[in-house]
């Protein structure tokens, strides 16, 4: 298990550093943030060469490179070309909030999307079942964006109930974590749905039926447990999928979060800010699948088992 753990967690290290030098790859070749600073200005060449120097763009780029890296390790991840101000604060001030509706997203895909599916398989072949696997179709099918566009259209237009973006109160929750929630729900639920019927027909449930175990006892005590373990794994899929979302959501619904600070980064070619953006999303993603990973374990001895043997 120990081997296990360590091979994982040099992957996780090997996957950070492999997207961080991509992405510094790839920004540096989408243009230079000085035309952008200076865009709709007079300038002078000397006016260029002096910001050039004053952000470190004039060295090749493998010194770039390495000041970059061993700034990370340091704490430093650089100074933002547009805010002017240092990077890590920026996102400081933002994590809060992406982190808000990200973790109020996923409580109620959960809350809601788990006790559905169960409901559903037990309902198999139900009126209820139907109207679940409609929901769950409908509601992986339509993009976050336009469920986003269209509650702003309703909610906030036409019936005047909630705000159609920014902060503030608990009012302002409701249709970004509504939205950002709808993909992983469905999801979640369709999987418990299918999971709990593959496993209620399980021979050792019939047994646990024969001596006269309540059918609801069977199910949430026996088969449940069992049929969590591909549940677990897709919602580590969703939690990625909220990260990623997150990004789209915050700017549909105006969000000062991380997403909108990474857009507007990429949109005035601020590379340290796209870097340590995408840094922060690689390395919360690579966590939580290794944490769920290791998971496994306790949910299913057997899995257990077997690492330690390997």
């Amino acid at each position: 298990m120990k081997k296990y753990i360590l091979t994982r967690a040099i992957k996780v290290v090997f996957t950070v550093w492999f997207v961080w030098s991509l992405i510094f790859l790839l920004t540096r070749f989408s243009g230079d943030p000085v035309e952008w600073i200076f865009a709709d200005m007079d300038t002078t060449e000397a006016m260029i060469n002096t910001l050039k120097e004053s952000l470190g763009l004039d060295l090749p780029l493998w010194q770039q490179y390495v000041n970059s890296l061993t700034g990370l390790f340091k704490g430093d991840a650089g100074m933002s070309y547009f805010f002017s101000r240092p990077v890590t604060e920026l996102f400081a001030e933002r994590i809060g909030a992406t982190v808000s509706l990200g973790a109020g997203a996923l409580g109620l895909a959960v809350l809601i999307g788990v006790p559905m599916g169960i409901l559903a398989a037990m309902k198999r072949g139900t009126a209820y079942d139907r109207a679940c696997i409609g929901i769950t179709v409908i509601g992986h099918t339509v993009p976050n964006f336009v469920l986003g566009i269209l509650l702003i259209f309703l909610f906030a237009l036409k019936l005047r109930m909630l705000p159609s973006g920014s902060t503030g109160t608990w009012k302002h929750y409701i249709m970004p974590m509504v939205t950002l929630a709808m993909g992983p729900l469905t999801a979640i639920a369709r999987l418990t749905r299918t999971a709990l019927l593959d496993v209620i027909g399980q021979d050792y449930l019939d047994c646990a039926r024969a001596k006269g175990v309540d059918e609801k006892k069977v199910i949430f005590k026996h088969a449940l447990r069992n049929a969590l373990i591909p549940v677990v794994t897709v919602m580590a899929g969703q939690v990625n999928m909220l990260v990623g979302g997150a990004v789209i959501v915050e700017n549909v619904f105006a969000w000062p979060g991380l997403g909108t600070l990474i857009i507007k980064g990429a949109q005035r070619r601020d590379f340290l800010v796209v870097q340590y953006g995408i840094l922060m999303i690689v390395i919360f993603v690579s966590i939580v699948n290794f944490a769920v990973d290791l998971s496994y374990g306790s949910l299913d001895p057997r899995i257990r088992d077997s690492r330690d043997k390997n």
